[in-house]
């Protein structure tokens, strides 16, 4: 705290430099503001026409930005798009490890992920259309993120936490792996974006309805815990 005789000239150098300080938070809160924008813009574009079919014109126009604003932060379409991808995935990993399984019972934690997996999926349909996407591109562009591994093991290992412990107190058979688990629960939660409107169409059905919807969340649950607990005490398949 300064006095009220401090020197004259040290106070107006004072004042600048903690007005450059405070310029210097606001231009990085605006930087990320700005970059927060284009990924969300971004992710519209390439989950609704792909990254072939998505242009940086396209992107500028959808934003407060322009194309150069966009390879000042980005560097390219490709990095653009590898920022998309990686921020989707990061989406779903966060939202595995916020969820705390530790206390639950096994059958009552593997039914929650497979749940939260289903409601994350049905509440960020881009997710989906951007997996497709990639694969689409034979995972050309994510192989680019050697991160997103790294970030996948966590989710691998609440799964296995859960499965040892469920076969340690006999209730879960022994033979299936947390991969096995992770395969069954995003193919069956994917699939409720990603197909539907051709099965809808097929099979006469509203797959976006609220009440099909809530049982769906409940047959996936039902579905893994089944599986995890025929045979439990007969051991390992032949």
């Amino acid at each position: 705290m300064l006095s009220s005789d401090a020197c004259p000239e040290v106070l107006p150098a004072l004042m600048r430099q903690n007005g450059g300080v405070t310029q210097t938070k606001d231009r990085q809160r605006d930087a990320d503001r700005t970059r927060a924008e284009l990924l969300e813009m971004a992710t519209a574009a390439f989950s609704e026409s792909g990254f072939t079919g998505t242009s940086v014109d396209e992107i500028a126009m959808r934003t407060r930005t322009t194309k150069r604003m966009i390879y000042y932060y980005f560097g390219s379409k490709e990095g653009l798009y590898v920022a998309v991808l990686e921020q989707a995935y990061l989406g779903i990993r966060e939202a595995e490890r916020g969820l705390d399984v530790a206390g639950l019972a096994p059958l009552e934690a593997v039914r929650r992920l497979a749940e939260l997996t289903y409601d994350h999926h049905l509440e960020h349909e881009a997710f989906i259309r951007l997996v497709a996407v990639e694969n689409v591109h034979h995972g050309r562009f994510i192989r680019r993120l050697d991160s997103l591994r790294e970030a996948s093991r966590p989710a691998l290992g609440i799964l296995e936490d859960v499965l040892a412990r469920g076969c340690a107190d006999g209730v879960f058979r022994d033979d299936v792996d947390a991969l096995e688990v992770h395969m069954l629960i995003s193919s069956y939660c994917v699939f409720q974006v990603a197909n539907q409107h051709t099965f809808g169409f097929l099979f006469g059905v509203d797959m976006r309805d609220d009440k099909r919807r809530e049982r769906l969340r409940g047959v996936i649950g039902d579905v893994v815990v089944s599986w995890l607990t025929n045979g439990a005490s007969a051991g390992r398949r032949d």
